[in-house]
């Protein structure tokens, strides 16, 4: 569900899986929650990025190649906070099967169980005013961004 603070400020589509979500090539914001019934998350925007905005960002973080960056950093670093998840991890390292750090971000990403929706804004400037400015909105709230 979105905060009704937020819901006003844009259009927004429906709520998807990350991995689902086929979201335009068009500049906007996307607002991330943690589960299909869970609480928003993140709040992110998709720039001008060769041409793919929200799709092409959307696609960094489901392919696993934007976990040192936004949303894929942010849920990497929450997953790392779960003391039952680390265990998992480690135990698969004990019982002598290591994984590289890809495939951390991969059980990361199905911990966190990411679902998204977005709108999109008429340029760059636009988008990343609507992201801070949800970003105030909700200060204080338990938002993953930095």
């Amino acid at each position: 569900m979105i905060p009704s603070t937020v819901q006003t400020m844009a259009t927004w589509s429906n709520w998807v899986a990350l991995a689902d979500a086929d979201a335009p090539r068009l500049l906007g914001v996307y607002l991330a929650k943690q589960g299909p019934g869970g609480r928003l998350v993140y709040v992110g925007s998709g720039g001008e990025r060769r041409g793919k905005g929200i799709r092409g960002r959307l696609e960094v973080y489901a392919s696993l190649g934007g976990l040192a960056t936004g949303l894929g950093r942010a849920v990497f670093d929450h997953a790392l906070a779960d003391l039952d998840w680390v265990r998992e991890r480690t135990a698969r390292i004990e019982a002598g099967h290591p994984e590289p750090a890809l495939e951390w971000g991969r059980a990361a990403m199905e911990w966190a169980d990411v679902h998204i929706c977005w709108t999109n804004t008429e340029d760059e400037a636009a988008a990343r005013h609507l992201e801070k400015r949800i970003i105030r909105t909700l200060d204080g709230s338990g938002l993953w961004n930095r």
